[in-house]
């Protein structure tokens, strides 16, 4: 591709760090939606039909609608590792490239999963919430009791990069680890992490603690639900810091009132930012505001990730990093 007589325009539709703005700046016409709320659709369709370029959020669908509004567009940069949001069909058909941010959120990711697999088990925020309101009393021996992690069972439900991340961490709390997914990583993998390859009613029935790891996709909405609460151990915690839809949020609000399971520690939720009714009331949840891959490093290397495949390709005629449809490029 030839470099551009002209600056070509691109459509940034969430603020995001000032550095990945600059570097987007040295090369292209930006029109920026500085908001910290996602951009109205009807407004990103509008404002898309002058873009040559899109760096998006999960938050905006990339569908065959959006690309009939945007006549010149030639790429997209999703700033997520997540692509449920984009129809990548449409796009290769189209001809226009699509790029991620894998990898560089992965140690940050399991970081905040432990964050509130730990949290939900101790009954951190409750304590919190507990001193924060005046109400402690002083040491009680019954007071907020929670339950140990460490020599517990952990179950992981996918086994990709964030999931062996979480694995390596439970390795240092002497966990039993067993893990459900279509793709084995192989022996080397799973002695190194100890983990042991179960069937999916296995896990959920063994495990003291569920981590949801998978990608969202027609296969996995609702994957957990009523029947699989129901295979669950009473006291066990369920970790959801991949994708809302996965987990049926009203059945995990029954299961958690009920008491047919423990706990449970979240980072998204099914209809975000809205939350299934009853669930903010319920002590045995730990709600997070989709958080786990904020850390001032990691969004800033995602950002960082996103800006440069579009100068790599629209400025430079470069193949970009990290392309989730190479069969564009042949098209474009």
């Amino acid at each position: 591709m030839r470099r551009q007589s002209h600056p070509l325009k691109i459509l940034v539709t969430r603020r995001i760090p000032e550095a990945n703005l600059a570097l987007l700046k040295r090369h292209f016409r930006l029109d920026l939606y500085a908001h910290s709320t996602a951009i109205p659709r009807r407004l990103l369709l509008s404002r898309v039909r002058s873009a040559d370029g899109l760096l998006c959020l999960l938050t905006e669908r990339v569908d065959a609608e959006l690309l009939a509004a945007a006549p010149r567009l030639k790429m997209v940069a999703t700033f997520s590792v997540g692509l449920d949001h984009v129809d990548l069909a449409a796009c290769t058909a189209r001809g226009v490239p699509v790029t991620h941010t894998p990898g560089v959120l992965t140690e940050t990711c399991a970081d905040f999963t432990w964050a509130l697999l730990l949290a939900a088990a101790r009954r951190v925020v409750e304590g919190d919430r507990l001193m924060r309101s005046g109400g402690y009393a002083g040491w009680d021996p019954l007071m907020l009791l929670g339950t140990d992690v460490h020599g517990k069972t952990l179950g992981l439900i996918g086994f990709g990069r964030i999931g062996q991340a979480v694995a390596r961490r439970a390795l240092g709390f002497g966990m039993k680890i067993v893990y459900h997914d279509l793709y084995r990583p192989g022996r080397a993998v799973e002695k190194e992490l100890k983990a042991r390859h179960a069937g999916f009613r296995e896990l959920l029935k063994v495990s003291d603690f569920v981590s949801v790891h998978t990608d969202l996709g027609p296969g996995t909405r609702h994957l957990i639900g009523r029947r699989e609460f129901g295979l669950m151990k009473p006291s066990a915690v369920l970790i959801n810091a991949a994708r809302g839809p996965i987990v049926d949020e009203a059945a995990l609000v029954a299961a958690l009132r009920s008491g047919r399971i423990g706990g449970a520690g979240l980072d998204v939720y099914e209809r975000e930012p809205k939350m299934a009714p009853g669930l903010a009331a319920l002590p045995n949840a730990v709600l997070a505001p989709h958080l786990a891959s904020a850390s001032l490093e990691t969004r800033s290397e995602m950002g960082r990730l996103a800006a440069q495949s579009l100068v790599d390709f629209l400025a430079l005629g470069r193949r970009p990093l990290h392309l989730a449809n190479p069969k564009a490029l042949k098209r474009s």
